[in-house]
C-alpha cells in the first residue's frame, strides 16, 4: 500500500460515513429515542454479531454499561458474543446457528431491544436471533451493509451502510454506535454535567 492508497482508504471511509449520515439522520434520531424509551422503562439492549461485529457489539454494550462521555448511571446492555461458556455450550449441545437465539430466549423480555450486526445481513445465527427476538416481542434493529441481506426485511429498523467493503461497513457501524451513545447520554441525562 502506498501513500495515495492510504489517503484513498481514509477518504473512502469518510465518504461512506457522510453518505450514510445524510440518508439516516432522522432514523438515527428515531432509534435513539427508541433506546432512550427502553432504558427509561427499565428495559435492556442485547447486541450481537460475528467476528468484527461481535467486538462492535461488545464495544457498544460497554459504552452503555460503563460510560461514553459523562458520568451517569449504568445502562443495561449485553453483548451476546462474550460469554464463552454459553457460546460453546449452545454450539455444542444444539448448533452454532442457535448461539444468539438461545441467549435472547433466556434474557430477552418484551420491550427490550435487540441490535443485530451483520455486514452481509445473511449470517444464519444473527437471523435466528432476530426471529426469536420477534417471538419474544423485542424491538429489533439491524446494522448491515449496502445489500441489507435477509436481515433488512426482518427488523423494525434497518441501517444499511452504502458500501460492500466489510472494513468500511464496520467503520461506519462503530460511528453509528458512538453517535447513538452520545445522543442517549445527552437526552437521558441532560442534567448530569
Amino acid at each position: 500500500m502506498d501513500k495515495e492508497q492510504i489517503v484513498e482508504a481514509f477518504e473512502t471511509s469518510a465518504d461512506v460515513k457522510c453518505r450514510f449520515a445524510l440518508t439516516y439522520t432522522q432514523q438515527i434520531l428515531d432509534v435513539a429515542q427508541v433506546l432512550i424509551r427502553a432504558f427509561h422503562d427499565g428495559r435492556k439492549v442485547l447486541l450481537f454479531g460475528n467476528g468484527g461485529s461481535a467486538t462492535d457489539s461488545s464495544h457498544i454494550a460497554a459504552e452503555f454499561v460503563g460510560r461514553y462521555k459523562r458520568d451517569r448511571p449504568a445502562l443495561p446492555a449485553m453483548a451476546l458474543a462474550t460469554d464463552m461458556a454459553a457460546l460453546t455450550c449452545i454450539a455444542n449441545d444444539y448448533e452454532y446457528a442457535d448461539i444468539f437465539s438461545r441467549q435472547i430466549e433466556a434474557h430477552g423480555r418484551k420491550g427490550d431491544v435487540a441490535i443485530a450486526i451483520s455486514t452481509s445481513g445473511n449470517s444464519p445465527n444473527v437471523l435466528r436471533g432476530i426471529e426469536i427476538a420477534h417471538e419474544q416481542k423485542l424491538i429489533t434493529i439491524g446494522w448491515t451493509g449496502q445489500t441489507g441481506g435477509q436481515l433488512m426485511d426482518l427488523v423494525d429498523y434497518c441501517f444499511q451502510v452504502p458500501s460492500t467493503s466489510t472494513a468500511r461497513i464496520q467503520e461506519c457501524h462503530m460511528t453509528l454506535g458512538h453517535v447513538l451513545c452520545e445522543i442517549i447520554e445527552e437526552r437521558l441525562f441532560a442534567q448530569t454535567p
